[in-house]
């Protein structure tokens, strides 16, 4: 059974990564004691173990806040899933689990009907992180969840979606999952790490203009 403040723990965070709780925003413990209905204990609890995983900033004698992110910081989270998403697309196209192909399916229509950068983004998180799951390493999953923190990708795809880019993005996803569907390991890694390349790419010229 998972305790109270493990519960809160991880609510607050999937919020987080979810971009639902956006960078800056204030973090107040009476309020979320009451949304979530348990005492402030908990909370703070939660939002100690937040800070120590980056996701939190605890401000002296003012609460927290929801930690906001440079362009370094993004730069070096997609530097970052370089390293890891191409291997674990490798391994999804090794073990081929059957409901990761049906999710990553679902992920690219839910990709294609989006009509708002956060529906975007979220249909492009669920993608990624569902080939890492396919890879089977929880460890490998936990790392990326961070990685694909909704502060991020919001922040990213704010800036440079455009019909274009949206099209191309769903063209790339489609190509990734092919090569994983036909077990093609390398070429699901290759793909996979062109991807990201490109679209970080697209990031640091967005951010020069």
């Amino acid at each position: 059974m998972v305790s109270v403040p493990e519960r809160v723990y991880d609510v607050l965070r999937e919020r987080i990564l979810a971009g639902e709780l956006e960078g800056g925003t204030r973090l107040h413990q009476e309020n979320l004691s009451a949304q979530l209905g348990v005492s402030r204990t908990p909370v703070r609890e939660a939002l100690t173990r937040l800070a120590a995983e980056g996701l939190v900033e605890l401000l002296p004698n003012r609460g927290a806040r929801v930690a906001a992110v440079t362009l370094a910081d993004i730069q070096a989270a997609f530097e970052a899933r370089l390293g890891i998403e191409p291997f674990t697309a490798r391994l999804a196209a090794e073990r081929r689990p059957a409901a990761a192909l049906k999710t990553l399916r679902a992920a690219i229509g839910e990709q294609q009907r989006a009509r708002t950068p956060r529906a975007t983004y979220k249909a492009i998180r669920k993608y990624h992180l569902t080939i890492v799951e396919a890879a089977g390493n929880p460890h490998l999953v936990r790392f990326a969840e961070t990685l694909w923190s909704g502060r991020i990708g919001l922040h990213v795809y704010l800036r440079q979606l455009s019909p274009d880019m949206l099209a191309g993005d769903v063209s790339e996803h489609e190509q990734i999952l092919a090569a994983i569907e036909r077990r093609d390991g390398p070429e699901a890694e290759r793909l996979t790490r062109d991807h990201i390349a490109h679209s970080l790419d697209r990031l640091l010229e967005a951010s020069s203009d």
